[in-house]
């Protein structure tokens, strides 16, 4: 079956980076576009960026230019790169696919900007 499983979240300082990583399995991987998704407290899940099979790569206007999406097929894994985080940044991360017209989710990493 398909599952996701994201880890990287953690708690950084107001301008710090880090870097969540979703590990993919039950699916071909190669052949999807992967998304990164966040909930922060009181708010509606919120798209962050997403990636085709080709590799095009699109974001939301909050985190454009801060944040950089990428995957690497052979690991069957997806990334997010986070620099320049700020609180409004803070949330529960989640990697996310669509396959076969049903939606997959992992169980989220907390990320929180605060000093």
């Amino acid at each position: 079956q398909v599952q996701l499983v994201e880890s990287g979240g953690g708690l950084v300082q107001p301008g710090g980076s880090l870097r969540l990583s979703c590990v993919a399995s039950g699916f071909p991987f190669s052949n999807y576009a992967m998304n990164w998704y966040r909930q922060a407290p009181g708010k509606e899940r919120e798209w962050v960026a997403g990636i085709s099979m080709i590799v095009e790569s699109n974001y939301a206007d909050s985190v454009k230019g801060r944040f950089t999406i990428s995957r690497d097929n052979a690991k069957k894994m997806v990334y997010l790169q986070m620099n320049s985080l700020n609180a409004e940044d803070t949330a529960v991360y989640y990697c996310n696919a669509k396959v076969n017209y049903r939606s997959y989710w992992g169980q989220g990493t907390q990320v929180t900007v605060s000093s």
